[in-house]
């Protein structure tokens, strides 16, 4: 008789949930994220209002924004989050997207691992499936260039339809394509654009239609003396970013001063020294200076006096913003400066809005940094527009790079359903059955953009299946008109790169999650104190 003692490898406190009931509960886990921001989809999706502790409040409809103000705790779940996360730094748009078809995906696996399908049959067909889907999405792909406005305005309309931006979407639509073609820069025969150089600063007061382009950048400062000019046209710009101090010395040094006479001679050299760096400045020209650090008072007396417009402690990025827009060179020793170090502005003014002071360099020629400013009637409303904003701008960065585009309203999705159910019938063995799964899986997008707009989604799906089995393959769903029409004749358009990096991202979270069979979790307790020694500090 074998009385063997049994093997303790985990501490007591440690939970582990294996097989079966490891994958149910980390698929449970993702499906309910992924349906938590399902109702957000489309133009016709709603919001959510996220109170944090503080109390403070967040509206949005905007997927990686509420996964990331919600606390998620369970770590399936936090993979989730990584995938609209992944979304949002690759394009800045499709985060509900790529979570949506993550949730469905591994909805349509549990059905086959309730059928004895092994998880990595299923592995396998989701990976086919993947590639396959990549190839057709480059197949139906249209090109398009940067100087087609009026498509590069229907994405941009696109991206924001279904914000609080909507009403105002084709005046900021103008904006955003501005903004993007003045900050594209050719590199290698390819189009590069950084979206840093798109600088977003916000204001409440006024409403979204106040919103403007500045062909240069804002900056939320205000002069450094009240003598200042308030407006300098034409201007000649400083960018220093060493102060306007007299510098104290490294090593401890002490100055001994014993008579009146030797103090005032001590206050005079400082003062010429600061006298003379407000000289060094307006001998060069410049007319604006803007400084990192900062600008002492007998200096800001002196620039007054010159007539020069000077800001102090200037943000790092916005210095480079500014360097980028009026073609200024960041000067560190101001005896070393020349006058082909200032850069140009036609016009550098201080302007109060909304109470509040900022400064606008405006009209640079072909400025390589410039800034949308914001406005709306409250903060949850400028902070929705920004969110609307910034993922129109990632939309026409990646459709520009990529040069490529197709139409929304589910259209790419049937159209990718539909070839996967194709593709399937030429895989033999069991994962043609993933194959089948993950083409069902593709169908979430309509359907839910059917359900969000209270549109019958089982006839939206049939009517869709049969319009794209005809050759039609913009057929989508117009949620406004309630019915099934051509994407691409109504405008509504996407970049390829955004439906690319969401199945990409979605597939990957899904395999990694079916992979998991075995869930250890460790949890510490606290140690309990002695009670007859105080903690430390308590006498």
């Amino acid at each position: 008789m074998n009385n063997q003692q049994p093997i303790f490898i985990l501490p007591e406190s440690a939970l582990r949930t294996q097989g079966k009931d490891a994958q149910k509960s980390n698929i449970a886990a993702a499906r309910a994220i992924a349906e938590t921001i399902r109702t957000t989809l489309g133009p016709k999706g709603m919001d959510k209002m996220l109170v944090d502790s503080m109390g403070d409040v967040v509206i949005t409809n905007d997927g990686v924004t509420i996964l990331e103000e919600m606390e998620i705790e369970h770590p399936a779940a936090k993979m989730m989050v990584e995938v609209a996360k992944t979304q949002e730094e690759e394009i800045g748009d499709g985060t509900t997207t790529a979570v949506v078809i993550a949730g469905e995906l591994l909805k349509q696996a549990e059905e086959l691992l309730d059928q004895n399908i092994h998880p990595s049959v299923l592995t396998r067909g989701f990976r086919l499936a993947g590639i396959k889907a990549k190839e057709v999405l480059e197949k139906i792909g249209e090109k398009i260039n940067i100087n087609e406005k009026e498509i590069l305005e229907k994405i941009a309309i696109t991206a924001m339809t279904g914000k609080s931006a909507e009403a105002s979407r084709h005046h900021l639509a103008e904006l955003i394509v501005k903004a993007i073609q003045q900050v594209s820069e050719e590199k290698e025969d390819k189009i590069v654009i950084d979206l840093n150089n798109v600088k977003v600063e916000k204001r409440t007061g006024g409403s979204i239609d106040d919103s403007e382009l500045v062909h240069g950048v804002v900056i939320d400062k205000e002069k450094v003396h009240s003598n200042m000019p308030s407006t300098v046209p034409s201007a000649k710009i400083l960018l220093l970013d060493s102060a306007l101090e007299v510098k104290e010395t490294e090593n401890d040094a002490q100055i001994r001063i014993n008579s009146p006479e030797q103090l005032k001679n001590f206050i005079q050299q400082e003062e010429a020294m600061l006298k003379e760096m407000a000289e060094n400045i307006k001998e060069l020209g410049a007319t604006v200076v803007f400084c990192q650090k900062g600008i002492d008072d007998i200096v800001q007396h002196y620039l007054a006096k010159y007539g020069i417009f000077a800001a102090r402690r200037v943000k790092k990025s916005d210095m480079e913003q500014l360097s980028k827009a009026t073609g200024a060179k960041i000067i560190s020793n101001l005896k070393e400066a020349t006058s082909k170090d200032l850069g140009n502005a036609g016009l550098v003014e201080e302007k109060k809005i909304a109470g509040e002071s900022m400064i606008f360099i405006s009209d640079c020629k072909n400025p390589k940094a410039v800034t949308i400013l914001i406005r709306g009637s409250t903060e949850h409303v400028i902070d929705e527009v920004e969110r609307a904003v910034k993922d129109a701008l990632g939309d026409l960065s990646a459709v520009i790079e990529s040069g490529m585009v197709v139409a929304g309203g589910g259209a790419p999705e049937m159209e990718l359903a539909k070839e996967l159910d194709n593709y399937a019938e030429s895989i033999s063995g069991r994962e043609q059955l993933a194959v089948k799964a993950f083409s069902k899986a593709l169908e979430i997008i309509p359907r839910t953009l059917a359900e969000n707009a209270g549109i019958d989604p089982l006839n939206t799906i049939v009517e869709l299946k049969s319009k794209h089995e005809n050759g039609k393959k913009w057929e989508g769903i117009e949620v406004n008109k309630g019915k099934t029409i051509d994407m691409w004749e109504e405008g509504v358009l996407e970049p390829l790169k955004v439906k690319q990096q969401a199945i990409t991202s979605a597939t990957e979270v899904a395999i990694m999650i079916l992979r998991i069979d075995d869930v250890i979790s460790s949890k510490r307790e606290s140690q309990p104190m002695n009670p007859q020694m105080p903690p430390q500090g308590m006498y």
